[in-house]
């Protein structure tokens, strides 16, 4: 394995050549011998003399190897603490693989060496088990109580033998000493005096010149107790030759006047057999031996315990070595990956060093090496992409801040992710403040958050009912009639579901669109209007005139009476007609505003001064208060048209106060201009205390034809809001609410004034 050069000295703590090949040479040595010593004290356990005599010298060898093994591992462990304290890169991981082999050598070793512990200890103690030592003993007793059991029988048949000999041993002793061997089945029956003198034998003891002779203690005690019984050839001392055998001395019965000193006694003996014999003495050798194991238990209990504890700590030690020289092993290439980690982290991902070896783990730094250049490759391109990325969301925010159409994302649920301004403008709800909320939680907007829900619905689940993949519909909002400003909005919707799920909801205000069609299809219906009505007017007049002239004086008074009232009645109507056609044709007709800087102010007063001296036909009008801000500066505007305005709003106006029924409102009609610095602009406000405006009629007031009143042809709001428009003023119109009742209605008007009106005006109010 080839160690790159500009890693040695960053890694220099590794051990590398000659050190390196010197660790491996001492372990293998170290891991021979200690295979060694645990052969060789493997020997000496089964031998415990051989043990005694090399024990020493295997445990002061056993201790230098440890040593030398101790002393390795500790120069090792203080090179890690110190690289691991200067913070030295690779220093974390080596001490984790040590530890890692350490444990995956320890561990077991320290399992199988407590199994071991609690296997020998448990089985020393069980050789010297309770149950051991009562069957021994059982069987001691056993062979005693046979033994004892054929001495007695043997004494009894000896006591009855010596009656019987009594009475004819005196004539001759050595025929009954036969007779009594012969029906007793003794190897040998002798008779003694109690000074111990033989009288008679029969047997082997016949042929010896000296028969073994009992002692003066068993003779004494013979005559003392009448018998005695004792065994021979039952130790362990006894030769091959010698049998096992049971002798009897019994006191022969004394009939006749002879002397105490002169008292005889009968010994037999009888030939144990040899099975029982060798069995008595099996069982006292296994008796005697096991007492002796049983007091060196300890010592036997240390030599097996020291020895696994020996084989231990070596296993240990050469396995903590092993672990470090295999850490250093695996830990070269991971080091050189985590520093190459390191820098990737960083944000590096300049070319990486690789190992050169045939091994994964270095194919490992090659693949490392690799993915770092393709990681750079990727980086250039993901950065390149999300600079692209973020120009076309810069684009498309500021195209979605600009747009007049309102843009909102909606999820499933109907909560709003995100909106534009222009969302808060057309729906006039802070749109931006309701994120995260519902839809239904728009105030006032509840019936247009019910439409959307339902066709987003109807989209989700029946996706075959739309030819297209999104929703158009056109909803009205805000035409309550509550408030001021509150105008009916005609809105324009489109939904579609996005990739993600989310809703897209896309609308636009086309109320103007809505009202200029409306304009220009009742203009066109004004034109012909007064095209094809206005012609035969004229000769309808003249006809009825005529024929009233003709008809004149030629008929009764009652006659005459109801041609002149039909007359005058055609006369008026035609007249009626007229008018009518002349307000469509001026409503079509309506020429484009000169726009001139003028004093809204000076023209309203002009105005005030006609109503003022204009007389009245039957009923007093309305009367007029004017409430006019001097600091309102010059405007641009058509003089005529403005003066057409302020006529058509008064008389709306006072039409409004004259139809009011509830007598606790007094009738008002009030005109006050306003100065709006702030915004630049010159408001004209009229207000009144009539009856207001119904909901669907606020909702399409300035369209032409629609009105309340009973007479009338709706075209005055309509005149209003074409020539608001070709001032490019705002008109709003709304009632005046009080506790949930309408006070009065009111029509505003917001001019620009003469430094802001030289280029294209938008109506803000």
């Amino acid at each position: 394995m080839v160690w790159p050069r500009a890693y040695r000295q960053k890694f220099s703590g590794l051990p590398t050549g000659a050190s390196r090949w010197l660790v491996l040479v001492g372990a293998l040595s170290a891991s021979l011998i200690g295979l060694g010593l645990l052969v060789l004290m493997t020997q000496a356990t089964d031998n415990n003399d051989n043990f005694n005599q090399n024990y020493e010298w295997l445990v002061i060898t056993n201790a230098v190897v440890a040593s030398g093994l101790g002393l390795t591992i500790l120069w090792g462990t203080v090179r890690l603490v110190l690289r691991l304290r200067q913070g030295q890169f690779g220093a974390r991981l080596l001490v984790k693989l040590a530890g890692i082999f350490a444990l995956v050598g320890v561990v077991p070793g320290v399992l199988i060496y407590v199994v071991s512990y609690q296997f020998v200890s448990r089985s020393i103690e069980s050789w010297f088990d309770v149950k051991v030592e009562a069957a021994l003993v059982a069987g001691l007793n056993l062979g005693r109580a046979t033994l004892d059991t054929l001495s007695d029988d043997l004494a009894k048949q000896a006591q009855a033998a010596a009656a019987n000999l009594s009475e004819a041993s005196e004539t001759n002793p050595a025929l009954a000493a036969e007779k009594i061997r012969t029906q007793l089945g003794a190897s040998d029956v002798t008779i003694w005096t109690t000074s111990g003198r033989t009288v008679a034998n029969a047997g082997s003891s016949q042929f010896q010149i000296r028969p073994e002779r009992p002692s003066t203690q068993q003779l004494r005690e013979a005559r003392k107790n009448g018998s005695l019984a004792w065994f021979e050839g039952l130790d362990e001392s006894a030769t091959g030759s010698d049998k096992g055998r049971i002798k009897v001395l019994v006191l022969i019965p004394q009939w006749s006047l002879a002397l105490d000193e002169d008292r005889r006694l009968l010994q037999v003996v009888q030939d144990l057999p040899p099975t029982l014999v060798n069995n008595a003495l099996e069982v006292q050798a296994a008796y005697r031996e096991y007492q002796e194991r049983a007091l060196a238990r300890e010592g036997l209990r240390s030599m097996y315990i020291g020895t696994l504890t020996l084989s231990l700590f070596l296993a240990v030690l050469g396995a903590i070595l092993l672990a470090v020289l295999l850490g250093n092993q695996l830990a070269r290439p991971l080091l050189l990956l985590a520093h190459g980690m390191r820098q990737v982290a960083a944000g590096d991902l300049r070319p990486k060093l690789a190992l050169q070896g045939k091994d994964e783990l270095g194919g490992l730094t090659r693949s490392f090496a690799d993915m770092t250049q393709q990681l750079a490759d990727a980086r250039g391109n993901v950065e390149r992409s999300l600079s692209q990325l973020d120009q076309a969301r810069s684009k498309l925010q500021t195209i979605l801040d600009n747009l007049t159409a309102g843009v909102m994302v909606i999820d499933e649920q109907g909560r709003i992710q995100s909106a534009n301004p222009g969302a808060t403008r057309i729906l006039r709800v802070p749109v931006a403040a309701h994120e995260q909320q519902s839809l239904l939680s728009l105030p006032g907007l509840t019936d247009f958050a019910q439409g959307v829900a339902e066709q987003f619905a109807a989209l989700g689940t029946d996706t075959g009912a739309h030819e297209l993949d999104h929703w158009q519909k056109s909803f009205e909002i805000h035409a309550s009639g509550q408030g001021l400003s509150q105008t009916g909005v005609t809105l324009l919707a489109r939904g579609a579901i996005l990739p993600d799920g989310m809703r897209l909801l896309v609308f636009d205000d086309i109320s103007e669109i809505v009202s200029a069609e409306r304009s220009q299809a009742w203009g066109e219906v004004a034109r012909r209007l007064a095209h094809e009505i206005k012609n035969p007017l004229t000769p309808i007049q003249l006809s009825a005139e005529r024929l009233q002239r003709r008809l004149i004086g030629k008929l009764d008074n009652a006659d005459e009476a109801v041609l002149a009232k039909s007359v005058k009645t055609i006369v008026d109507q035609v007249d009626a007609m007229k008018r009518l056609v002349n307000e469509f044709r001026d409503y079509a007709r309506l020429p484009s505003a000169e726009l001139k800087p003028l004093q809204l102010n000076d023209l309203i007063a002009d105005v005030m001064a006609l109503y003022a001296t204009e007389p009245q036909d039957q009923h007093t009008r309305t009367e007029v208060q004017a409430a006019l801000d001097p600091a309102c500066p010059a405007i641009l505007g058509d003089e005529q048209q403005l003066r057409q305005v302020i006529h058509n709003l008064l008389q709306n106006a006072q039409d409004a106060c004259e139809a009011r029924t509830d007598p606790t409102i007094p009738p008002r009609v009030q005109l006050r201009t306003e100065w709006r610095a702030a915004r630049q602009r010159v408001r004209l406000t009229v207000t009144d205390s009539g009856p207001g405006f119904a909901p669907n009629i606020l909702q399409r007031a300035f369209e032409p034809y629609v009105t309340t009143k009973s007479k009338g042809t709706g075209l005055g709001l309509a005149v209003v809001k074409k020539i608001a428009d070709e001032h490019a003023a705002r008109i709003d119109l709304g009632n005046l609410m009080e506790g949930g009742d309408i006070l009065g209605a009111q029509v505003s008007l917001s001019f620009a004034v003469v430094q802001e009106a030289q280029g294209p005006h938008s109506p803000t109010s």
